[in-house]
């Protein structure tokens, strides 16, 4: 059972997305006039802030160039756990079309939050400042990113990427040689799904939809009774004899252009009724 294999990348793309959001922050230092001197793009990379304060300690000839390393950001993901709170229906499914116009069944997603953390390092406090004001107004607490999570059904989801906490650390021990380095650490949840393997559907197109509505709780005794029925019509000649009717319903596949015919029948008792109406859309 576990061995169907499927891959639908929803956990790197929501990594991927979740990093697009911070790819292009630039930080300005000014001179006493007003006038800007100098503008930096912060560069982000993936990994954790331990990786780059090593990098920066270790290899003195990175000083040389400030821009270069100091202001940067990283992130990376920390954690995925299960949402109980929004969970589905285990057995519930859902079908759609793909781009061949073939029809396509997937069950309801599990919920899953993936946790993030995001880390500034800078070497001035103002540097930390510009780039927290360029990212905190964004989440109050929340912000929707939209991620196309199963390419071959189409399936695209706003997920919310929430702000859990901001962190400071002021890393300035050791001699007065030693490089300082300011750390905020952002905590984020990204409340994403996961798809299980997309199959075939047999059934394709629904056929046919009847729904009976009574004056009555109890069928039984109802006095009155009205079945609402609604079937796919075709609006063209699939067949190509000359006319369209039911044989072109019937050949009807998910991906075409239809209309609806819609009847409605009224029953007085359990043996008569009124005229059928029929309205086609």
């Amino acid at each position: 059972m576990l061995g169907t294999y499927y891959y639908h990348e929803i956990v790197r793309k929501t990594i991927i997305g979740f990093g697009t959001l911070f790819n292009d922050i630039h930080v300005r230092h000014t001179g006493e006039n007003g006038t800007n001197f100098s503008e930096i793009e912060v560069p982000l990379a993936y990994g954790p802030s331990q990786k780059f304060l090593a990098r920066i300690t270790q290899q003195a000839d990175l000083n040389r160039a400030v821009q270069i390393t100091m202001p940067r950001m990283s992130f990376e993901m920390t954690s995925i756990n299960y949402d109980a709170t929004r969970k589905s229906s285990l057995v519930q499914t859902f079908k759609t079309c793909d781009d061949g116009s073939k029809a396509k069944k997937v069950f309801m997603p599990v919920p899953y939050n993936i946790g993030f953390e995001l880390n500034i390092l800078s070497k001035l406090n103002d540097d930390s400042l510009q780039i927290l004001e360029q990212i905190l107004p964004y989440f109050q607490p929340h912000f929707n990113l939209t991620i196309d999570l199963v390419d071959s059904i189409g399936e695209k989801r706003d997920i919310p990427i929430i702000l859990e906490s901001v962190g400071f650390q002021d890393d300035y021990e050791g001699n007065f040689d030693t490089r300082r380095a300011l750390i905020h650490t952002l905590q984020f949840t990204a409340k994403t799904y996961l798809f299980g393997p997309v199959a075939d559907s047999s059934d394709g197109l629904i056929r046919k939809v009847q729904v009976d509505m009574y004056t009555s709780t109890d069928v039984k005794t109802a006095k009155r009774e009205v079945r609402y029925t609604v079937t796919p019509t075709s609006k063209i000649d699939k067949n190509d004899d000359g006319v369209i009717d039911e044989l072109d319903h019937k050949l009807l596949m998910p991906g075409d252009d239809f209309g609806f015919s819609e009847t409605t029948e009224f029953f007085a008792d359990s043996k008569t009724f009124s005229p059928t109406r029929k309205i086609d859309i």
